[in-house]
Order: structure tokens, then sequence, then C-alpha cells
């Protein structure tokens, strides 16, 4: 996959044209023109809008996903209602997000790396934190756009077209209310941010494009198949009580997410079912999982 990357949109430092003023004064007038942290972090943030606009495989992976997710609208359950949308959506997005959240940020950093603008980092007043979350923050935008667009026409599509209407939105066990659907947009673009930063540590990491693509590979088997065996051996095992087991599902991103799906959309519409998850411990394995990602990265392009 490759990025037409924009041009760096570094802060500059630049000092008045006359020879003429104090000392003092030109150093005033180069220090005014430096912008601050979040300034900085802006323009990285633009940089790497600017990059996924302008990449033609990010807007085809948009656009399959979102001929997939309306597909499955269209000929499934919408007339029946936002809830059974949901429970037909949720598996093939398990196995879609993390695609397409681990393309957009694979090679983010090491692409940067390769061009050398990382060395040029050192010039200017970035630090490697501001660097990771202004690349992070940039990609998200993208990522959200491509989920989040189709699911929300998803949600128009099931509004149009369900038998029944709804006359009262409320989220009581047994109502099937586009709030419930609204819920599962949310948990499905933190699940993605999720990914995405883990997508972005291993980007950070990478020596080459060839070595990112080795890690992004090997992050999908892990996050699609290898954590959810682990939490099955360890069950088995007796590693894991089965009392735990709601808790021990926030270890792995997509367990975490299948739970909170389940436990705060599914049960409560069915107004029945087995507890699924801890959505307590599932957001702090959300959070641990983004902010320690985003920390690797840091320390990856500081070093």
């Amino acid at each position: 996959m490759t990025a037409d990357r924009a041009d760096a949109d570094m802060p500059t430092e630049s000092g008045p044209t006359s020879h003429d003023r104090p000392t003092a004064n030109r150093t005033a007038v180069d220090e005014s023109r430096v912008p601050g942290s979040l300034g900085r972090i802006g323009r990285v943030v633009g940089r790497e809008v600017r990059t996924v606009a302008r990449t033609r495989t990010y807007v085809v992976l948009a656009a399959a996903l979102a001929a997939v997710l309306l597909g499955l609208t269209v000929t499934g359950s919408a007339t029946a209602g936002y809830v059974p949308t949901v429970a037909d959506l949720q598996t093939p997005l398990e196995a879609l997000v993390p695609v397409v959240a681990v393309a957009f940020g694979y090679r983010a950093i090491v692409s940067d790396a390769e061009r050398g603008e990382l060395d040029v980092l050192e010039t200017y007043p970035v630090t490697a934190w501001e660097h990771v979350l202004g690349v992070y923050a940039g990609r998200a935008v993208g990522l959200l756009v491509a989920v989040g667009a189709p699911l929300t026409l998803a949600g128009a599509a099931v509004a149009v077209s369900r038998e029944e209407p709804a006359a009262i939105y409320a989220t009581q066990r047994g109502v099937d209310s586009p709030i419930l659907f609204a819920r599962f947009v949310v948990l499905t673009a933190a699940f993605a941010l999720v990914v995405l930063a883990v997508a972005i540590a291993l980007s950070a990491l990478a020596n080459g494009a060839r070595s990112a693509l080795a890690l992004a590979i090997v992050a999908l088997v892990g996050l699609l198949v290898g954590l959810d065996l682990a939490l099955v051996l360890g069950l088995v095992e007796g590693v894991i009580p089965d009392a735990a087991l709601v808790d021990a599902l926030a270890v792995s991103p997509l367990s975490a997410y299948r739970g909170l799906v389940f436990e705060t959309v599914i049960t409560t519409a069915a107004g029945t079912g087995p507890r699924a998850a801890s959505p307590l411990a599932s957001l702090v394995g959300f959070v641990t999982w983004l902010v320690g990602s985003l920390a690797i990265a840091s320390w990856s392009v500081g070093r």
C-alpha cells in the first residue's frame, strides 16, 4: 500500500529582516512565530488528513466498507428494527474494522522515517509525542468517516424501512430504539480507534515498509484470533476462573467490543440474557490499549 504523503507542514522559525533591531526584539519576534503545542499538533493533523483524503487506497477501503455494510443492512433485518440490524452487522464488523483500521495506520510513522521526516523533526520544536498524537488524530479523522458514515446511513435505512417505526425512543429493556443503534455506532468507533492506535505503535516500531506489513499481519492475527484463543485456553486450563471471565474479556479489544455490544445493546433490548461483559473493565481495557499503544509509538519515535 502506498500513500501520497503531503509535504511536511512543520512550524518554522524566521527572524526579522532588519539588522538594526535590537537582539532582544528579534528573539521576541522569533518566539512569537513559533506555535504552541496544540498548534504544532494541529499542523501534523492537517497534513495527515490531507494525506488520507488524497490517497486512493483509503478512499477505496472506505467505499468497500460502506458497500458491505449498506448491502447487509438493506438485504438483512432492516425492516425488523435497529437491534436485529446490529446483530447482522456485528460479526462482519468484528473482522472488517480491524482490517480497515490497520490499513489506515500501519505505515503512518514508518513512511515518515523512510522519507527522513523523523530526522527533520529534530531540527524543529516538535516533540515525539506531539508528532505521534498529530499523526494518530489525523488518521483517526479519516477512519471515523470511513466507519461512522456507512453506519449512520445504515441507521437511517432502518428508520425508513422498519415495519413499525418506534413511537417512543427509550433505552428500557425490551424496547428497540435508535438510541441503542447509536450506542452500537459509538462502540464500533471506539473499537476502530483502539485498533488504529495499535497500528500506529507497530508502524513506529517497524524498520521499513516490509517490516510494517509483517507486523500488521501479525497484529491482525493476534487481534482477530490469538487473544481470543488465549482467553479460551486460560479458561480451559483453569488459569481464568469462570467468575472472572467477564472481566478477563477486557484483555482483548475484540472480545471487549463484542461483550460491550451484547451487554449494552442486544441484551438491553432483549430484556434477558446472561452477563456478556463487564462494561467498566472493557472500557478500561480500551483505554489501556489506546494510551499504551500511543505511549509505545512516542517512545519509539523519540529514542
